[in-house]
């Protein structure tokens, strides 16, 4: 069943700069809601966002610790992606880790997609923008109450909106 799934997501990957914007819906049974899936080739990502913020949000880079305003930003607000604008995390949920990276508590249900990543030869959850994919960070299970996890973000992958502004346009 497992290898179904990971040939299945090969042959979904391979086939997506060939097939160029492919929506694919992906329902939040909690809330009833609807994330649109965006296949879009990284090439037309590369010309859309500046070079460091491809790099981490389609390349999986990571920034350097205590590089991000976003790792300060105390104000009520939305943190979206900064790819797609899809809203992922609420301030709300936002706390210091004092490891260098925005942390939150929880993600915005449906809003991310989780996988096992190996990189560092332990097994890691690594977490993406359920719309259009683009890599965030990771979830550990060493946050604070009241869910135990920290939601380590790359600050180069989100943008964040004040309370009160309207939340952009998602983007395709």
């Amino acid at each position: 069943m497992r290898r179904r799934h990971v040939l299945q997501g090969l042959l979904v990957g391979a086939a997506a700069p060939l097939l160029g914007h492919v929506a694919r819906a992906s329902a939040d049974p909690s809330r009833g809601t609807t994330v649109m899936k965006l296949q879009k080739p990284k090439s037309e990502w590369a010309q859309q966002l500046a070079p460091a913020r491809f790099d981490v949000l389609f390349e999986e880079a990571t920034e350097r610790p205590f590089t991000s305003p976003l790792n300060d930003e105390k104000r009520a607000g939305t943190f979206v992606c900064a790819a797609c604008n899809l809203p992922l995390f609420s301030s709300a949920a936002k706390f210091d880790s004092g490891t260098g990276w925005p942390s939150f508590t929880a993600s915005i249900k449906g809003h991310v997609d989780t996988k096992r990543d190996y990189k560092l030869l332990f097994l890691r959850t690594e977490y993406h923008c359920a719309r259009c994919g683009g890599h965030q960070g990771h979830l550990f299970n060493d946050g604070p109450r009241p869910t135990g996890q920290r939601w380590c973000n790359n600050g180069l992958a989100l943008q964040f909106i004040l309370d009160g502004e309207a939340l952009p346009a998602l983007l395709s």
